[in-house]
Protein backbone atom coordinates (compact mmCIF):
# COMPACT_ATOMS: atom_id res chain seq x y z
CA UNK A 1 0.00 0.00 0.00
CA UNK A 2 1.40 3.60 -0.22
CA UNK A 3 0.44 6.38 1.90
CA UNK A 4 0.24 9.27 -0.81
CA UNK A 5 -2.68 11.40 -0.07
CA UNK A 6 -5.49 10.49 -2.83
CA UNK A 7 -8.37 12.79 -4.03
CA UNK A 8 -11.17 10.94 -5.44
CA UNK A 9 -12.91 13.09 -8.13
CA UNK A 10 -16.92 12.48 -8.47
CA UNK A 11 -18.87 13.98 -11.28
CA UNK A 12 -22.11 13.81 -11.39
CA UNK A 13 -24.69 15.77 -13.64
CA UNK A 14 -28.96 14.84 -13.47
CA UNK A 15 -28.73 11.90 -11.06
CA UNK A 16 -28.44 13.14 -7.66
CA UNK A 17 -29.68 9.64 -5.89
CA UNK A 18 -27.22 7.78 -7.68
CA UNK A 19 -24.50 10.51 -6.71
CA UNK A 20 -25.76 9.97 -2.88
CA UNK A 21 -24.86 6.05 -3.10
CA UNK A 22 -22.26 6.36 -4.64
CA UNK A 23 -21.17 9.02 -2.06
CA UNK A 24 -22.55 6.69 0.52
CA UNK A 25 -19.84 4.01 -1.12
CA UNK A 26 -16.76 6.23 -0.99
CA UNK A 27 -17.33 6.68 2.86
CA UNK A 28 -17.04 3.49 3.63
CA UNK A 29 -13.31 3.54 2.00
CA UNK A 30 -10.26 2.31 3.77
CA UNK A 31 -7.75 3.88 2.84
CA UNK A 32 -5.29 6.12 5.36
CA UNK A 33 -5.27 9.58 3.41
CA UNK A 34 -7.68 10.67 0.92
CA UNK A 35 -10.11 13.39 0.13
CA UNK A 36 -13.36 13.42 -1.55
CA UNK A 37 -13.91 16.30 -4.65
CA UNK A 38 -17.59 16.43 -5.96
CA UNK A 39 -18.69 18.65 -9.45
CA UNK A 40 -21.77 18.39 -9.62
CA UNK A 41 -24.52 20.19 -10.79
CA UNK A 42 -27.18 22.74 -7.85
CA UNK A 43 -29.41 19.19 -7.39
CA UNK A 44 -26.55 17.04 -7.00
CA UNK A 45 -24.96 18.95 -4.54
CA UNK A 46 -27.83 19.88 -2.81
CA UNK A 47 -28.41 16.12 -2.30
CA UNK A 48 -24.88 15.37 -1.01
CA UNK A 49 -25.20 18.83 1.38
CA UNK A 50 -27.40 16.82 3.43
CA UNK A 51 -24.91 13.90 3.67
CA UNK A 52 -23.94 13.36 7.46
CA UNK A 53 -20.31 13.50 6.25
CA UNK A 54 -21.06 16.91 3.82
CA UNK A 55 -18.98 18.91 5.81
CA UNK A 56 -15.84 16.50 4.51
CA UNK A 57 -16.67 16.80 0.85
CA UNK A 58 -15.39 19.67 -1.79
CA UNK A 59 -17.91 20.83 -3.35
CA UNK A 60 -17.06 22.55 -6.68
CA UNK A 61 -20.35 23.68 -8.62
CA UNK A 62 -20.30 22.65 -12.76
CA UNK A 63 -23.33 22.27 -14.48
CA UNK A 64 -22.46 21.62 -18.69
CA UNK A 65 -22.84 18.65 -20.62
CA UNK A 66 -18.67 18.28 -20.65
CA UNK A 67 -17.10 15.66 -18.45
CA UNK A 68 -13.63 16.48 -19.58
CA UNK A 69 -13.91 19.97 -18.86
CA UNK A 70 -15.51 18.47 -15.50
CA UNK A 71 -12.87 16.34 -14.55
CA UNK A 72 -10.20 18.84 -15.25
CA UNK A 73 -11.70 21.55 -13.41
CA UNK A 74 -12.12 18.84 -10.06
CA UNK A 75 -8.11 18.58 -10.57
CA UNK A 76 -7.65 21.70 -10.45
CA UNK A 77 -9.22 21.61 -6.72
CA UNK A 78 -7.45 17.98 -5.99
CA UNK A 79 -4.71 18.35 -3.60
CA UNK A 80 -3.56 15.03 -3.45
CA UNK A 81 -0.62 13.28 -5.05
CA UNK A 82 -2.91 10.44 -7.19
CA UNK A 83 -6.41 11.65 -8.39
CA UNK A 84 -9.20 8.53 -8.44
CA UNK A 85 -11.68 8.97 -10.81
CA UNK A 86 -15.24 7.11 -9.92
CA UNK A 87 -18.77 7.92 -12.10
CA UNK A 88 -21.38 8.73 -10.01
CA UNK A 89 -23.75 5.82 -10.89
CA UNK A 90 -20.74 3.32 -9.78
CA UNK A 91 -19.42 2.57 -5.77
CA UNK A 92 -16.08 1.27 -4.78
CA UNK A 93 -15.84 -1.75 -2.90
CA UNK A 94 -14.31 -0.44 0.38
CA UNK A 95 -11.12 -1.42 -0.36
CA UNK A 96 -10.84 0.06 -3.91
CA UNK A 97 -8.88 3.02 -3.24
CA UNK A 98 -6.26 1.75 -1.28
CA UNK A 99 -6.01 -0.77 -3.66
CA UNK A 100 -5.73 1.45 -7.07
CA UNK A 101 -3.15 3.90 -5.53
CA UNK A 102 -0.77 0.83 -4.10
CA UNK A 103 0.93 1.19 -7.37
CA UNK A 104 2.18 4.49 -7.02
CA UNK A 105 4.56 3.62 -4.73
CA UNK A 106 6.25 2.79 -8.03
CA UNK A 107 8.32 6.30 -9.77
CA UNK A 108 7.48 4.82 -12.93
CA UNK A 109 3.69 4.33 -12.54
CA UNK A 110 1.77 7.46 -13.95
CA UNK A 111 -1.32 6.10 -13.93
CA UNK A 112 -3.64 2.82 -12.95
CA UNK A 113 -6.79 1.04 -13.50
CA UNK A 114 -9.09 -1.75 -11.44
CA UNK A 115 -11.87 -3.65 -12.58
CA UNK A 116 -15.18 -3.27 -13.24
CA UNK A 117 -18.26 -5.39 -12.11
CA UNK A 118 -21.65 -5.08 -14.22
CA UNK A 119 -25.22 -4.56 -12.67
CA UNK A 120 -26.03 -7.73 -11.40
CA UNK A 121 -22.97 -7.03 -9.09
CA UNK A 122 -20.87 -10.49 -9.68
CA UNK A 123 -19.92 -10.65 -13.46
CA UNK A 124 -17.48 -8.41 -14.95
CA UNK A 125 -18.32 -5.24 -17.25
CA UNK A 126 -14.87 -4.67 -18.10
CA UNK A 127 -11.48 -6.33 -17.04
CA UNK A 128 -7.42 -6.05 -18.37
CA UNK A 129 -7.26 -4.36 -21.56
CA UNK A 130 -4.80 -2.75 -24.03
CA UNK A 131 -5.94 -0.15 -26.92
CA UNK A 132 -4.49 -0.32 -30.72
CA UNK A 133 -3.38 2.65 -32.91
CA UNK A 134 -7.09 3.16 -33.50
CA UNK A 135 -8.07 3.46 -30.14
CA UNK A 136 -9.85 -0.13 -30.18
CA UNK A 137 -9.67 -1.88 -27.12
CA UNK A 138 -8.32 -5.63 -26.86
CA UNK A 139 -8.16 -8.29 -23.92
CA UNK A 140 -4.96 -8.49 -22.02
CA UNK A 141 -4.31 -11.38 -19.88
CA UNK A 142 -2.94 -10.54 -16.85
CA UNK A 143 -2.44 -11.94 -13.06
CA UNK A 144 -6.15 -11.45 -11.70
CA UNK A 145 -4.85 -11.19 -7.71
CA UNK A 146 -2.68 -8.55 -8.15
CA UNK A 147 -1.04 -5.61 -9.13
CA UNK A 148 0.70 -6.14 -13.23
CA UNK A 149 2.70 -3.14 -14.53
CA UNK A 150 2.74 -2.89 -18.14
CA UNK A 151 4.14 -0.70 -20.53
CA UNK A 152 2.54 -0.52 -24.31
CA UNK A 153 4.66 -1.24 -26.91
CA UNK A 154 4.59 2.22 -30.10
CA UNK A 155 1.65 2.77 -31.14
CA UNK A 156 -0.53 0.97 -28.43
CA UNK A 157 -1.73 2.46 -24.65
CA UNK A 158 -3.19 0.52 -21.41
CA UNK A 159 -6.71 0.87 -21.14
CA UNK A 160 -8.25 2.79 -17.84
CA UNK A 161 -11.61 2.88 -17.51
CA UNK A 162 -13.94 6.29 -16.49
CA UNK A 163 -14.99 4.80 -13.73
CA UNK A 164 -12.13 3.29 -12.52
CA UNK A 165 -8.53 5.19 -12.94
CA UNK A 166 -6.13 6.94 -11.20
CA UNK A 167 -3.22 9.33 -12.22
CA UNK A 168 -0.35 10.65 -10.95
CA UNK A 169 -1.74 14.18 -10.50
CA UNK A 170 1.45 15.62 -11.52
CA UNK A 171 1.54 13.69 -14.98
CA UNK A 172 -1.93 14.55 -15.79
CA UNK A 173 -1.33 17.65 -15.28
CA UNK A 174 1.69 17.82 -17.23
CA UNK A 175 0.15 16.34 -20.08
CA UNK A 176 -2.84 18.85 -20.05
CA UNK A 177 -5.62 16.46 -17.92
CA UNK A 178 -8.64 15.92 -19.95
CA UNK A 179 -9.22 17.24 -23.53
CA UNK A 180 -12.46 19.38 -23.94
CA UNK A 181 -12.82 18.37 -27.41
CA UNK A 182 -14.23 14.72 -25.75
CA UNK A 183 -17.70 16.19 -24.38
CA UNK A 184 -18.60 12.83 -23.48
CA UNK A 185 -16.95 9.03 -24.42
CA UNK A 186 -13.25 8.44 -25.35
CA UNK A 187 -12.08 10.83 -23.07
CA UNK A 188 -9.90 8.66 -20.90
CA UNK A 189 -8.65 6.50 -24.40
CA UNK A 190 -7.26 9.63 -25.27
CA UNK A 191 -5.46 10.17 -22.39
CA UNK A 192 -4.24 6.38 -22.09
CA UNK A 193 -2.98 7.61 -25.57
CA UNK A 194 -0.99 10.46 -24.55
CA UNK A 195 0.64 8.68 -21.30
CA UNK A 196 1.59 5.87 -23.55
CA UNK A 197 3.23 8.20 -26.28
CA UNK A 198 5.10 10.04 -23.09
CA UNK A 199 6.42 6.48 -22.20
CA UNK A 200 4.51 6.31 -18.91
CA UNK A 201 3.84 2.80 -17.50
CA UNK A 202 0.20 1.71 -16.07
CA UNK A 203 -0.53 -0.30 -13.08
CA UNK A 204 -3.41 -2.73 -13.61
CA UNK A 205 -5.07 -3.84 -10.41
CA UNK A 206 -8.02 -6.29 -11.15
CA UNK A 207 -8.98 -6.22 -6.92
CA UNK A 208 -9.51 -2.76 -7.08
CA UNK A 209 -13.22 -2.98 -8.23
CA UNK A 210 -16.46 -0.75 -8.37
CA UNK A 211 -19.61 -1.65 -9.37
CA UNK A 212 -21.04 0.27 -12.56
CA UNK A 213 -24.97 0.38 -12.83
CA UNK A 214 -25.17 2.24 -16.31
CA UNK A 215 -27.14 4.77 -15.41
CA UNK A 216 -29.99 6.69 -17.54
CA UNK A 217 -28.99 10.19 -18.87
CA UNK A 218 -29.42 12.07 -21.80
CA UNK A 219 -27.31 9.62 -24.56
CA UNK A 220 -28.79 6.29 -22.84
CA UNK A 221 -31.70 4.49 -21.30
CA UNK A 222 -31.41 2.55 -18.19
CA UNK A 223 -31.11 -0.36 -21.00
CA UNK A 224 -28.31 0.67 -22.61
CA UNK A 225 -30.45 1.65 -25.44
CA UNK A 226 -29.02 4.41 -27.30
CA UNK A 227 -31.39 7.93 -27.17
CA UNK A 228 -28.34 10.12 -29.20
CA UNK A 229 -25.06 9.13 -30.81
CA UNK A 230 -23.86 12.79 -31.84
CA UNK A 231 -21.07 13.10 -28.65
CA UNK A 232 -20.06 9.51 -30.09
CA UNK A 233 -19.59 11.10 -33.29
CA UNK A 234 -17.88 13.88 -32.53
CA UNK A 235 -15.57 12.37 -30.00
CA UNK A 236 -14.74 9.78 -32.38
CA UNK A 237 -14.11 12.29 -35.34
CA UNK A 238 -11.74 13.93 -32.27
CA UNK A 239 -9.95 10.92 -32.21
CA UNK A 240 -8.95 10.36 -35.47
CA UNK A 241 -7.34 13.99 -35.90
CA UNK A 242 -5.29 13.59 -32.64
CA UNK A 243 -4.55 10.16 -32.84
CA UNK A 244 -4.87 8.53 -36.69
CA UNK A 245 -3.04 8.76 -39.96
CA UNK A 246 -5.30 11.33 -42.13
CA UNK A 247 -5.31 8.44 -44.82
CA UNK A 248 -6.53 5.74 -42.68
CA UNK A 249 -9.16 7.72 -41.41
CA UNK A 250 -11.97 7.56 -43.74
CA UNK A 251 -11.77 3.33 -43.77
CA UNK A 252 -11.36 3.55 -39.80
CA UNK A 253 -15.06 5.98 -39.69
CA UNK A 254 -16.72 3.49 -42.09
CA UNK A 255 -15.95 0.81 -39.64
CA UNK A 256 -17.10 2.91 -37.15
CA UNK A 257 -20.21 3.82 -39.28
CA UNK A 258 -21.23 0.09 -39.45
CA UNK A 259 -20.43 -0.98 -36.17
CA UNK A 260 -22.77 1.46 -34.58
CA UNK A 261 -25.23 0.40 -37.05
CA UNK A 262 -25.25 -3.03 -36.37
CA UNK A 263 -25.69 -1.87 -32.59
CA UNK A 264 -28.61 0.02 -33.60
CA UNK A 265 -30.15 -2.99 -35.81
CA UNK A 266 -29.40 -5.49 -32.41
CA UNK A 267 -31.45 -3.10 -30.14
CA UNK A 268 -34.31 -2.72 -33.22
CA UNK A 269 -34.54 -7.19 -33.31
CA UNK A 270 -35.20 -6.96 -29.41
CA UNK A 271 -37.45 -4.35 -29.14
CA UNK A 272 -35.57 -1.20 -27.60
CA UNK A 273 -35.82 1.14 -30.73
CA UNK A 274 -38.36 1.51 -33.79
CA UNK A 275 -36.98 2.12 -37.50
CA UNK A 276 -37.42 5.76 -37.23
CA UNK A 277 -35.10 5.17 -34.29
CA UNK A 278 -32.45 3.86 -35.96
CA UNK A 279 -32.63 6.57 -38.71
CA UNK A 280 -32.57 9.24 -36.75
CA UNK A 281 -29.41 8.06 -34.83
CA UNK A 282 -27.81 7.15 -37.59
CA UNK A 283 -28.05 10.72 -38.73
CA UNK A 284 -27.37 12.10 -35.18
CA UNK A 285 -24.07 9.61 -35.73
CA UNK A 286 -22.92 11.55 -38.71
CA UNK A 287 -23.67 15.13 -37.66
CA UNK A 288 -21.77 14.57 -34.94
CA UNK A 289 -19.07 13.56 -36.64
CA UNK A 290 -18.86 16.37 -39.28
CA UNK A 291 -19.17 18.61 -35.92
CA UNK A 292 -16.01 17.16 -35.02
CA UNK A 293 -14.09 17.39 -37.34
CA UNK A 294 -14.14 21.04 -36.86
CA UNK A 295 -13.78 21.40 -32.84
CA UNK A 296 -10.87 23.32 -32.07
CA UNK A 297 -7.82 21.23 -30.21
CA UNK A 298 -5.93 23.06 -27.44
CA UNK A 299 -3.60 21.92 -25.01
CA UNK A 300 -5.30 22.66 -21.76
CA UNK A 301 -3.19 24.55 -18.62
CA UNK A 302 -4.04 23.42 -15.68
CA UNK A 303 -2.42 24.75 -12.46
CA UNK A 304 0.23 22.82 -10.46
CA UNK A 305 -0.66 23.59 -7.10
CA UNK A 306 -4.40 23.33 -6.34
CA UNK A 307 -6.94 25.77 -5.91
CA UNK A 308 -7.74 24.46 -2.61
CA UNK A 309 -6.19 22.78 -0.06
CA UNK A 310 -6.17 18.83 0.69
CA UNK A 311 -9.09 18.61 2.72
CA UNK A 312 -8.88 14.96 4.69
CA UNK A 313 -11.81 12.15 4.68
CA UNK A 314 -12.26 11.20 8.28
CA UNK A 315 -12.32 7.72 7.23
CA UNK A 316 -12.24 5.22 10.49
CA UNK A 317 -10.77 1.88 10.47
CA UNK A 318 -14.37 -0.64 10.02
CA UNK A 319 -14.78 -3.84 11.21
CA UNK A 320 -16.43 -6.23 8.34
CA UNK A 321 -18.56 -8.18 9.12
CA UNK A 322 -21.56 -10.39 7.44
CA UNK A 323 -25.15 -11.55 8.48
CA UNK A 324 -26.54 -14.68 6.93
CA UNK A 325 -30.27 -14.65 6.13
CA UNK A 326 -33.17 -16.20 4.12
CA UNK A 327 -35.85 -14.50 2.72
CA UNK A 328 -38.24 -14.54 5.09
CA UNK A 329 -35.79 -12.94 7.58
CA UNK A 330 -34.65 -10.45 4.91
CA UNK A 331 -36.66 -7.34 6.34
CA UNK A 332 -35.85 -7.73 9.66
CA UNK A 333 -32.28 -8.53 9.29
CA UNK A 334 -31.87 -5.12 6.63
CA UNK A 335 -32.73 -3.14 9.56
CA UNK A 336 -29.84 -5.13 11.35
CA UNK A 337 -27.53 -4.82 9.22
CA UNK A 338 -28.18 -0.88 8.63
CA UNK A 339 -27.66 -0.35 12.37
CA UNK A 340 -24.40 -2.26 12.05
CA UNK A 341 -23.69 0.47 9.34
CA UNK A 342 -24.24 3.76 11.29
CA UNK A 343 -22.48 2.24 13.94
CA UNK A 344 -19.33 2.05 11.70
CA UNK A 345 -19.45 -1.46 10.38
CA UNK A 346 -18.69 -2.36 6.60
CA UNK A 347 -21.94 -5.27 6.24
CA UNK A 348 -22.44 -7.77 3.84
CA UNK A 349 -25.79 -9.31 4.02
CA UNK A 350 -25.82 -12.61 2.63
CA UNK A 351 -29.71 -13.85 1.52
CA UNK A 352 -29.95 -17.37 0.02
CA UNK A 353 -32.77 -18.97 -0.66
CA UNK A 354 -32.80 -23.26 -0.49
CA UNK A 355 -33.47 -23.04 -4.77
CA UNK A 356 -30.29 -22.49 -7.54
CA UNK A 357 -31.41 -19.13 -8.38
CA UNK A 358 -28.38 -17.02 -9.80
CA UNK A 359 -26.87 -14.63 -7.60
CA UNK A 360 -27.21 -10.76 -7.61
CA UNK A 361 -24.93 -8.26 -5.80
CA UNK A 362 -26.34 -4.46 -4.61
CA UNK A 363 -25.37 -1.43 -2.50
CA UNK A 364 -28.18 0.48 -1.16
CA UNK A 365 -28.46 4.13 0.30
CA UNK A 366 -28.34 2.33 3.61
CA UNK A 367 -24.86 1.44 3.64
CA UNK A 368 -25.59 -2.19 3.09
CA UNK A 369 -24.09 -4.66 0.66
CA UNK A 370 -26.52 -7.24 -0.11
CA UNK A 371 -26.22 -10.32 -1.95
CA UNK A 372 -29.19 -12.78 -3.35
CA UNK A 373 -29.25 -15.86 -4.82
CA UNK A 374 -30.28 -19.56 -4.85
CA UNK A 375 -27.94 -21.78 -2.02
CA UNK A 376 -27.56 -23.94 -4.91
CA UNK A 377 -26.75 -21.35 -7.72
CA UNK A 378 -24.33 -19.55 -9.33
CA UNK A 379 -22.47 -16.53 -8.34
CA UNK A 380 -19.49 -16.62 -10.89
CA UNK A 381 -21.19 -16.87 -13.99
CA UNK A 382 -18.76 -19.52 -15.18
CA UNK A 383 -19.71 -21.95 -12.39
CA UNK A 384 -22.16 -25.19 -12.77
CA UNK A 385 -25.93 -24.02 -12.63
CA UNK A 386 -26.05 -26.07 -9.22
CA UNK A 387 -23.51 -26.93 -6.84
CA UNK A 388 -24.93 -28.34 -3.42
CA UNK A 389 -23.88 -27.02 -0.26
CA UNK A 390 -24.17 -26.47 2.79
CA UNK A 391 -25.80 -22.93 3.78
CA UNK A 392 -22.51 -22.31 6.34
CA UNK A 393 -20.71 -23.65 3.68
CA UNK A 394 -21.96 -21.38 0.85
CA UNK A 395 -21.64 -18.24 3.10
CA UNK A 396 -17.77 -19.31 3.39
CA UNK A 397 -17.26 -19.22 -0.35
CA UNK A 398 -19.03 -16.25 -0.85
CA UNK A 399 -17.16 -14.22 1.52
CA UNK A 400 -13.99 -15.06 0.29
CA UNK A 401 -14.97 -14.86 -3.21
CA UNK A 402 -14.80 -10.93 -2.35
CA UNK A 403 -12.45 -11.46 0.98
CA UNK A 404 -9.66 -8.33 0.04
CA UNK A 405 -12.46 -6.03 -2.16
CA UNK A 406 -14.46 -6.41 1.22
CA UNK A 407 -11.99 -6.72 4.01
CA UNK A 408 -12.98 -10.18 5.06
CA UNK A 409 -8.96 -11.11 4.70
CA UNK A 410 -8.45 -8.40 6.98
CA UNK A 411 -10.45 -9.62 10.41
Amino acid sequence: MTDMPVSVIVVSRGRPQALQRCLTGLAQLQCAQFEIVVVADPQGIATAEVLPFAAALKFVPFDEPNISAARNIGLCHAAGDVVAFIDDDAVPEPYWLALLAAPFGQSAVAASGGYVRARNGISFQWKARSLDGFGAPQPLGINPTCATVLHPPKGNAVKTEGTNMAFRRSVLVEIGGFDPAYHYFLDETDVNMRLAQAGHATALVPLAEVHHGFAENKLRSAARVPRDLFDIGASWAVFQRKHIRPDAQAGHWQSLRKAEHDRLLAHLISGGLEPRDVTRLAQRLDRGYDEGRARPLAHTALPRQPATPFLTFPSQSRKTSHIATRPIHLRKDRMRAAARVKNGEIVTLFDFSATALFHHVCFGLDGVWLQRGGLFGKSDRDQAIIRLHSRIRRVELERGRVATQRGFSHE
